[in-house]
């Protein structure tokens, strides 16, 4: 089959899977919304790809899909952060205002 016969959502969980187990990993790696066009079975196969990856790069991933969240929970994900507007501020839920990073801005 070529490309353009393959579905968006097939051609993105090929590429995820390239990314996410290549060869050399980068240090960093951070997916943006990766269940985006993919079929809502496909998110345990992904959240293993993350875990997997996982081991040899720092992983984040932002994303509005409750079955990824619940399949990368399962999967074995470290730590997970939700992020909440509150009077126009984005939030870190469970911290209080006096708990969240410390930011240095540099000078211009």
């Amino acid at each position: 089959m070529k490309a353009a016969e393959l579905s968006d959502g097939t051609l993105r969980f090929l590429l995820l899977t390239a990314a996410l187990l290549t060869p050399r990993p980068p240090e960093l790696m951070v997916l943006n919304e990766p269940e985006t066009s993919l079929h809502v079975d496909l998110m345990p196969a992904l959240a293993g790809l993350i875990v997997h990856a996982s081991a040899s790069s720092q992983m984040i991933v932002v994303t509005h899909s409750e079955a990824l969240l619940k399949a990368l929970r399962e999967s074995g994900a470290a730590h997970e952060h939700e992020l909440y507007k509150d009077m126009g501020e984005t939030r870190i839920k469970g911290l209080g205002s006096l708990e969240g990073p410390l930011w240095s801005w540099p000078k211009r």
